[in-house]
């Protein structure tokens, strides 16, 4: 007796679920001039007062490359005929729940395209992409005009072909600026200096000019 109590208990808890079916309704929306309408959210709205469509109020689908959509939606036997909105844009849709016409689809889905009265040439997505375009556009001809600056001076050809300029250095002597692979022999010619003196001499100067560069 309590086995046959429990089953019938957990049959009657069921019956809801049981109950319950996925709605699918798929189609393609277009712009007026027929443009896809690309990566854009498809949501489900009400219209005022139809309260029994709340339930699947923000269920919503992105659109893809070619504006097709899938929005799936749990509905029971009671929610046949319930009257919802497709909203794409902030344009609404009339869409009807049909139970028997959606169980007898080949494809177990309801195809209701959307076209909007609007057309595609404000779209978000283009006119993103050709703010990008032209920051791009922007971008390369700047960097086209330094590159051709640079390369009318002879300082600037000679670092496009890869030659850097060597760092310098006072002499601690005389004070001249001195190129840094020069400095030990002009230490040694000029200021008649012992090669070990001027190699000590020239380091500490090359030190020196390191720690201002990491300070």
């Amino acid at each position: 007796m309590r086995t046959l109590t429990l089953v019938l208990l957990v049959a009657v808890l069921a019956l809801p679920l049981a109950s319950a079916e996925t709605y699918r309704i798929s189609g393609q929306a277009t712009y007026s001039d027929n443009m896809p309408v690309m990566l854009r959210d498809v949501y489900v709205e009400c219209r005022p007062g139809e309260v029994d469509c709340y339930q699947y109020r923000g269920a919503s689908a992105i659109t893809d490359a070619n504006g097709m959509f899938l929005i799936a939606i749990e509905v029971e036997q009671e929610d046949d005929g319930t009257e919802i909105y497709l909203q794409l844009r902030g344009e609404n849709f009339t869409h009807v729940i049909d139970l028997d016409t959606f169980r007898n689809t080949s494809e177990g889905k309801m195809t209701q395209n959307i076209r909007l009265s609007q057309d595609g040439s404000g779209s978000g997505f283009f006119g993103g992409l050709g703010c990008c375009m032209v920051l791009f556009g922007l971008v390369f001809m700047s960097t086209l005009l330094r590159t051709v600056s640079g390369l009318a001076t002879p300082r600037g050809r000679a670092a496009f072909q890869g030659y850097r300029e060597p760092d310098r250095h006072n002499c601690p002597v005389c004070d001249q600026s001195v190129a840094q692979h020069n400095l030990v022999k002009h230490l040694i010619f000029e200021h008649d200096y012992d090669p070990m003196d001027a190699g000590e001499a020239a380091g500490l100067v090359m030190r020196k000019s390191w720690s201002k560069d990491e300070e």
